[in-house]
């Protein structure tokens, strides 16, 4: 054989071997994958991980067949650890650190300017997963295997960012899915892209999609099911990657009320965890993976199927409590929440109990999540293990225990815990990171027994200092802030923060050059100053108060002031005092308590402010129906400064909500 012919052999057998398991079976032969995602399930919403109030006997089954991670990690939100299964990448590198994937898209940015009262420019998520990543699907379906995605996928809104678009051979889903299509019963009102959408059942709009109605009644968890084993039925002779993402248990807690009236009889002896409504959904969601494996067993193939078992973020603590009620009154009367309130009156979803705190949250209840893996032949069933790992690895692990090679093209931040699952070693990882630049702002780093929070600002309602240091193995609540009694410990975590963050190319916080704080006082401390707009938050614009009125310097495209402060029932009368040496065309938007977004035209109306130096006082009709949740004032700034003297809503009873700034002083 020449060398020519030989370097071509080569050459074809490396292809070869990239592309299709190294251990040379069949392609049939290849064992089948199925990712099993729960949606807000706490590490202790089961009973394999210790709750003695939720019914969960086919998590039991499971965890008797499989290893149980007791040290696994999603992200705070759901969002940002899709993105991560499917990518196999940090947030912070991907872009979605927040639950946006059911919003317009967007990417991820750092903002040029905030509010005076806030210390930093804080960044926005990215709300798409980007189509340039090589997704877990699109690996596995480019080595032969069938691919098909069901239940909620909250990665993007758009069909260029749907499941379809990312590997997906077959989907079943709807946009947008931050909860389950309008309700947990069927009918669901989804309608295929580029169908007119008529008004949504229950007041929301109507969303796209591949789900389809089933009989009056029927509940989404089954029905996702149905549609789940039908893929697994279809077309044995090629392995296939079955994602089943349910909705469950994320709101609006739909739930079927014979199954809670049997869950309102238990009590916890713990004496923590007390939701019927929560059990009753988890209970479908046990049933859900119940048919799952039992169809395996009839259809021969359990054997040869890696089962993976996760939650997307620790349990939500904090919906639904009475705070929440008093916030949102005008919610009580919807027909969910009347149901919820039922069974559950205001108590939250769940307890996450011994954790501290819950989903959206950096400590251990808002992050640490159920993780069980079955692996016949492979996992030794009925085993337990403390290894960190988290939604970053299962990319990698799945591509190891197929014999596949990443494509070298798709950055990995995860790493293979095969040897676990082999039982042939440890975990080969320094520390495992997680980025969470929202709400109670920061980023957490866990090494062996310690864990570090870094805060981006002090918040003393909140939390005790920038830096949280604790030992998991002895504060497993996390307690004891150990950091002022370890300052080597925390050197040492925070250096490996700051590597994380250069690494992934984390958009970091910066300082605000408009914050302005309040000159301290002895004993207490500094306090930023108010905001001159009054609760008018400026976005892509600067306020400032000149003599006599509200000062609206463009700094992006579309500047605007929002509120949240209009509560009044439509329709209203906007009254504007204002001036523009440019003048131009502006808008006023809103939404309503309901509503997750903000619609289209038929929530907004259009006023003009004359170029000149001149107050002008400009009625605007705003036609709205309901109550306003959210009202944006878009102006025309950018050619030159809008100043507002007055800003008046009233509605049709004289009631109003004012802005007077004719007093002001710079």
């Amino acid at each position: 054989m020449n060398r020519l012919l030989l370097l071509s052999l080569i050459l074809a057998l490396a292809d070869l071997h990239a592309a299709k398991p190294q251990n040379g079976q069949a392609e049939r032969l290849s064992p089948n994958v199925i990712l099993f995602l729960v949606d807000d399930m706490g590490w202790m919403d089961s009973t394999p991980y210790g709750s003695k109030y939720y019914v969960t006997p086919n998590m039991e089954r499971l965890a008797r067949q499989a290893l149980r991670f007791t040290s696994a990690y999603a992200m705070p939100l759901c969002s940002p650890t899709r993105a991560s299964l499917l990518s196999g990448q940090h947030s912070a590198r991907h872009g979605m650190t927040t639950a946006g994937g059911h919003t317009p898209p967007q990417e991820a940015r750092l903002p040029e300017t905030a509010p005076a009262n806030r210390a930093l420019l804080m960044p926005s998520s990215k709300t798409f997963l980007d189509p340039a990543q090589y997704t877990l699907a699109e690996a596995l379906r480019d080595a032969g295997y069938r691919t098909g995605h069901f239940g909620k996928w909250h990665c993007g809104l758009t069909q260029a960012h749907w499941p379809e678009a990312n590997g997906f051979d077959v989907a079943f889903h709807c946009e947008p899915s931050a909860g389950p299509p309008n309700a947990y019963f069927s009918p669901y009102g989804v309608v295929a892209p580029g169908t007119e959408r008529p008004k949504g059942a229950a007041g929301r709009k109507f969303i796209t999609g591949t789900i389809t109605d089933g009989p009056e009644g029927e509940y989404i968890t089954d029905r996702v099911t149905d549609e789940a084993l039908k893929f697994i039925a279809d077309g044995r002779e090629k392995p296939f990657f079955l994602n089943l993402w349910h909705y469950g248990v994320h709101g609006p807690w739909g739930h079927k009320e014979e199954i809670t009236a049997e869950m309102a009889k238990r009590t916890d002896p713990r004496g923590e965890q007390d939701n019927p409504v929560m059990a009753s959904m988890l209970k479908s969601v046990d049933e859900s993976l119940g048919r799952i494996l039992d169809r395996l067993d009839e259809l021969g193939i359990a054997d040869n199927t890696i089962l993976i078992f996760m939650s997307d973020n620790g349990g939500n603590t904090h919906s639904m409590t009475e705070t929440d009620r008093k916030a949102n009154r005008d919610n009580t009367s919807d027909p969910t929440v009347a149901r919820y309130r039922k069974w559950a009156a205001f108590k939250p979803p769940t307890n996450n109990a011994p954790l501290r705190d819950g989903k959206a949250s950096l400590y251990e209840g808002g992050t640490r999540v159920p993780l069980m893996v079955r692996w016949p032949g492979t996992v030794k069933a009925g085993s337990v293990s403390d290894e960190v790992v988290g939604c970053i690895d299962i990319y990698p692990t799945v591509l190891d225990a197929l014999g596949l090679r990443p494509n070298p093209a798709q950055k990995l931040d995860g790493v293979s815990f095969t040897s676990v699952l082999r039982g042939s070693g440890p975990l080969k990882r320094e520390a495992y990171f997680t980025w969470f630049p929202h709400l109670l702002p920061g980023v957490s780093v866990r090494k062996g027994d310690w864990k570090l929070i870094r805060r981006f600002e002090a918040r003393a309602d909140k939390y005790e200092g920038v830096h949280e240091l604790f030992n998991l193995r002895e504060d497993l609540g996390e307690r004891m802030n150990l950091a002022g009694k370890m300052p080597g410990k925390v050197k040492e975590l925070d250096a490996l923060i700051d590597g994380f963050a250069r690494d992934t190319g984390a958009l970091y916080p910066r300082p605000n050059p408009d914050y302005q704080a309040r000159p301290e006082v002895p004993g207490k401390p500094a306090k930023a100053t108010k905001d001159p707009a009054f609760g008018l938050v400026p976005k892509f614009c600067r306020t400032s108060l000149v003599e006599g009125a509200l000062r609206v310097d463009a700094a992006g495209r579309t500047p605007f002031l929002g509120t949240a402060q209009v509560k009044l029932a439509g329709p209203l009368t906007l009254t504007l005092r204002a001036r523009s040496a440019a003048g131009g065309e502006g808008m006023v938007r809103w939404k309503k308590p309901d509503q997750e977004e903000f619609p289209g035209d038929g929530q907004a109306a259009a006023f003009k402010i004359s170029p000149g130096n001149q107050w002008q006082d400009i009625p605007v009709e705003l036609p709205v129906q309901g109550r306003t949740a959210i009202v944006r004032l878009y102006l025309p700034a950018g050619s030159s400064p809008v100043e507002l003297q007055l800003i008046r809503f009233e509605d049709k009873k004289g009631t109003a909500k004012t802005w007077d700034f004719k007093t002001a002083k710079p």
